[in-house]
Order: C-alpha cells, then structure tokens, then sequence
C-alpha cells in the first residue's frame, strides 16, 4: 500500500514526548483525529497491549508501533520524530527518535505485516533514516517518507 494512502500530513509530527507511554498517547491522539469514531484512549490501549508482547522498538533509534482495531476500515500511520531520544526498550537497549506506527483494522492481517514490513525496511535504510533525522519540521519529515 502507498504511504501517503496512511498516513496523512497532520499526522506527522516532530515532538518532545518525554517517555514511551507519553509518545505512545501522543500517537494515539493523532491517529483519533482521522478516525473520530474512536477515542484516544480506545488506540492508546491497543497500542499498550502489543507492547506488552514484546518491544516494538527495532533498534537503530526506530520502533515501529502497532496495533490492531476493530471498528476501524482502513490503516492509519502516523510518524514522529523525537527531538530528545526517549528509552523504549528497544532490543538494542538504545533511546528511540523516530516512531512510525500503523493502527490497522483487525480483519487485515495480511496487508498489515506487509506494511510493517515495507516500514522497517525502508527505516533501516541508512540514508532515508539520517534524512529524517535532519529534517527541520513536520512538512519537511512527511516529504522524506512519503517520496
């Protein structure tokens, strides 16, 4: 699936979220703007049971945080860029600065480890990642993803 189809430009932000929950509620509070049927609290919670399965932090400075939603019909991204690394107890027990995370509905499975897939490789590209980290605002981050 094309990026720019799940995630949308006001859901691409550069931030100081502080801490993993705090991130973890300021993806949540994104996402819940393009779905209004769900409430923040509803995709924090989501988001929270898959971390408690296991770290969605990849290594390198990335996580990649998901989770699956019943009464959603198609995927939500959003991004962000930490202007402070926060500890994520990412298998390489180093601080995350970059979040991509993808709510998706529970019925696509499929595509959604297709998509996380296609993330994380596209992540661990060297050069996409030192562009991200150099980008000034949330306009700039959301071109370097999406191109």
């Amino acid at each position: 699936m094309e990026l720019s189809k799940i995630l949308q430009p006001e859901c691409t932000t550069c931030a100081t979220p502080g801490s993993k929950k705090k991130v973890l509620e300021l993806i949540s509070d994104l996402a819940a703007v393009q779905y209004p049927t769900l409430t923040s609290q509803e995709i924090f919670e989501s988001l929270l049971a898959r971390e408690k399965m296991g770290s969605t932090g990849i290594g390198n400075g990335i996580a990649i945080p998901h989770g699956r939603l019943t009464n959603i019909n198609q995927p939500v991204a959003v991004l962000i860029k930490c202007e402070e690394p926060i500890a994520f107890d990412s298998i390489d027990k180093q601080p995350v600065d970059i979040l991509f995370a993808l709510l998706v509905p529970a019925d696509q499975c499929e595509q959604h480890l297709s998509t996380l897939s296609n993330m994380a490789e596209k992540l661990n590209d060297k050069q996409v990642l030192k562009q991200l980290r150099k980008t000034q605002d949330e306009s700039e981050l959301y071109q370097v993803i999406t191109q």
